[in-house]
């Protein structure tokens, strides 16, 4: 599902073309690439990674596939994408960035809703102070699914449960926007009858006092806004805020600010990518790896407070 949204944003960027596809089997590779007008299928991913034509690889598999899949790819000397999160906790990751520094092949976290338009307005509306010292930041993201023990949302094996699939999206805004990580935490979760985390509320507190006030659930559908309340003043970022063209900046006045983005949202990050290999950077500024290891510190510290771990960490 999230390959064929990438598929479909790549084809809104003029300076990319997605030349290759690898799959498990070649029916699905020939599937996939027969809608998206792929030339060469690659009936495994170890194929796909030895394709010399290929400069970067999208990572769309189940969480808990993403660090094999980036290090056979890393390792191959191709640049990767990964979907978000990272991996499932922060010595997977650990292991990705390590092996992208050593082998100085480029490597990005997939948090393609820092990359919109609205987001790069945000953080040059916050870096001018125009809502004063950001002091509290309110998140939430949660739609109701039905239980399916073994689909990737419910699946412990998968690294299923809300914190992981969309409450990334809260703790990388909070990341981003106080620039730090966490000092402390409080969680609370309701571990549904597959012991994944069907909703999740935390609070996270930062180096100078901030406070993050975040909630996640795949049980329950939420408004899907934030809130960035500054000493002078917030910002609101409307529905659906992960994927949002609009803000309303309330100081002395409310000033709405839409910034609609083109094609599906999926192009800006693919974009990045682009631009940072024509560059001959290793890592984006925007989405460092760093702070992508923090943040799967942050989470990995969230599920240790309410008592979550999946079975390859036992």
């Amino acid at each position: 599902s999230i390959a064929k949204k990438f598929a479909e944003g790549l084809r809104s960027v003029k300076t990319a073309e997605l030349v290759a596809v690898g799959s498990r089997q070649q029916a699905t590779a020939d599937q996939f690439a027969n809608q998206f007008n792929v030339p060469r299928r690659h009936a495994s991913y170890e194929a796909l990674a030895a394709d010399a034509g290929v400069d970067a690889i999208y990572v769309a598999t189940p969480h808990a596939m993403h660090r094999d899949a980036t290090l056979l790819c890393l390792e191959a000397g191709r640049a990767v994408l990964c979907e978000k999160p990272f991996a499932i906790n922060e010595a997977q990751a650990r292991s990705m960035v390590e092996t992208a520094r050593r082998k100085k092949v480029f490597l990005m976290e997939a948090m393609w809703t820092r990359f919109l338009p609205l987001m790069v307005r945000l953080r040059d509306l916050l870096s001018a102070g125009t809502i004063g010292e950001v002091r509290l930041v309110q998140a939430d993201f949660g739609f109701r699914a039905n239980v399916n023990p073994k689909s990737r949302l419910f699946d412990p094996a998968l690294g299923g449960g809300a914190l992981l699939d969309v409450g990334v999206y809260n703790v990388s805004l909070a990341s981003m926007v106080l620039g730090a990580e966490p000092t402390d935490l409080a969680a609370q979760a309701e571990l549904g009858s597959t012991g994944v985390d069907e909703q999740l509320g935390c609070v996270l507190k930062y180096p100078r006092g901030q406070l993050a006030v975040l909630s996640t659930a795949i049980r329950t559908t939420t408004p899907m806004e934030a809130t960035i309340i500054g000493t002078e003043g917030y910002v609101r970022l409307h529905s659906m805020w992960w994927r949002g063209s609009r803000m309303t900046v309330h100081t002395k006045g409310d000033d709405v600010i839409d910034l609609p983005f083109e094609g599906n949202g999926y192009n800006y990050e693919a974009e990045e990518v682009g631009r940072c290999l024509r560059d001959g950077r290793l890592e984006s500024d925007v989405a460092p790896l760093d702070e992508s290891l923090a943040v799967m510190r942050t989470l990995d510290r969230i599920r240790a407070a309410v008592g979550l771990k999946y079975p390859m960490e036992k």
